[in-house]
């Protein structure tokens, strides 16, 4: 277990928009963590987003009279250097690629979102080699660092990470959180009195199970009687109760994508009609953020973050950083190896399930069988995710058609080598694997 008062906390990415999320979150626990160091590690390309965050940062670590200094550095090699946690959280290609990813799929008529479907899809194949490049340094320079992985699709990322390296890797989401505070919002009672029984792997997430204080509720949300968490970057179009009742579990909002297709890609194509994007959107709101940010006055977490669609993740972070520290054997909801957790799946994939956390392993508890009404759906995306992380590792174009091809979202496989055609030229300097 890493001493405490002696701990170098890393963060690729660190110029990033929610980082001062985490920063609040590293503050608010600094009694226990006693963080040391906090290394903000960006590209060149980042600069001004990175000096901005570090100034807050700077400035709010002076306001709560913490002892923690902060690095700001293009080194990653340095940043990464005897870390005892390390987050990841990048963009590779930033706004714009993501705009390029969402409008050439709904310009082929699919769904175009940052973490599934054709927009998913290439952003995992630039994503990986990266992320696998940053882990080959961490071998190298902090081979006892836990990774945290955040960078979306958080569940691709951290299988090609769990398949390609040694880093301890964990890869987290800020949907399950926001489900047990949910709950713990509408049945008034304390978040230590949720207990959620989740099935899946990363943004396909069910609820199976649902316990307020020992007793099953489940039936409250199929029923209609209570209402589930809906995540702001989501659409809001309301499930049909009894849609949930035969699939006898509670989806995760990105299940919208799969299960309201038509809903979706309708509001999209009348977005890309006006020359719309959600990453227009993203990029206004991140524009007023850091407008905020660099004021002198600004020294804590502004509310209009809450906007960004990514509320609570650092403290889906810094709470698994607690139990690993403290050894207390809490549960988390991760993504992790399988392992014969979900039957249905290989062994080797990663998952999102609950999980025990102790200082020196983390073990997933048994979800076992799953019922048909999931396990299609389960199995058709997880084979997708397979295929594209074999397909960014080795930059084999047919098994990138093949995995696009698999995705629920890609209607045939004319489809999905279109949407190639037009993807891989546009994303030509992001992915020498392919060159």
């Amino acid at each position: 277990m890493v001493k405490l008062g002696n701990l170098k906390l890393t963060v690729i990415g660190g110029g990033s928009s929610y980082t001062p999320e985490l920063m609040e979150g590293i503050i608010n626990n600094q009694d226990v963590l006693k963080v040391s160091e906090v290394w903000l590690a960006d590209v060149e390309e980042g600069k001004e987003k990175l000096s901005i965050i570090a100034d807050l940062s700077r400035r709010m670590v002076k306001k709560k009279k913490c002892s923690i200094k902060i690095f700001e550095t293009f080194d990653r090699k340095e940043a990464i250097k005897d870390a005892d946690y390390i987050i990841t959280q990048i963009r590779v290609g930033q706004l714009a690629m993501r705009r390029n990813d969402e409008c050439i799929s709904i310009k082929h008529g699919v769904i175009g979102q940052e973490t599934t479907g054709a927009g998913g899809f290439m952003k995992a194949l630039r994503t990986i080699p990266v992320l696998l490049d940053i882990c080959r340094d961490i071998e190298e320079l902090a081979p006892n660092a836990w990774l945290l992985n955040f960078t979306n699709p958080a569940g691709i990322i951290t299988e090609a990470i769990l398949k390609y390296s040694q880093v301890k890797v964990i890869g987290l989401c800020n949907n399950p959180i926001n489900f047990y505070k949910k709950f713990a919002n509408s049945y008034n009672v304390a978040i230590d009195d949720v207990s959620i029984h989740f099935t899946g792997i990363n943004h396909l997430i069910w609820i199976t199970d649902l316990y307020i204080k020992g007793k099953s509720r489940i039936d409250d949300i199929l029923t209609g009687k209570s209402d589930s968490y809906e995540a702001k970057n989501i659409p809001a179009f309301g499930w049909d109760p009894e849609f949930l009742q035969s699939l006898g579990a509670v989806p995760c909002g990105y299940h919208k994508y799969y299960y309201q297709t038509d809903h979706i890609l309708e509001k999209q194509l009348e977005q890309y009609y006006r020359n719309e994007t959600r990453a227009d959107n993203v990029q206004e709101i991140e524009k007023e953020l850091f407008e905020v940010y660099q004021k002198p006055e600004i020294q804590e977490k502004p509310d209009i973050l809450e906007q960004r669609g990514g509320a609570y993740y650092s403290e889906a972070a810094i709470n698994l950083i607690l139990s690993l520290h403290r050894n207390s054997k809490d549960v988390h909801t991760l993504n992790v190896r399988n392992n014969g957790t979900i039957k249905c799946l290989p062994d080797d994939v990663s998952i999102e399930v609950n999980c025990v956390v102790e200082s020196h392993q983390i073990t997933p508890l048994q979800v076992g069988d799953v019922p048909a009404q999931i396990r299609g759906l389960l199995q058709n995306v997880k084979a997708y995710e397979e295929l594209t992380v074999e397909a960014a590792v080795y930059g084999d174009k047919g098994l990138a058609h093949q995995a696009l091809t698999l995705h629920p979202l890609v209607p045939s496989a004319e489809r999905a080598k279109n949407i190639l055609d037009d993807m891989l030229p546009i994303n030509k300097e992001f992915l020498p694997q392919f060159n």
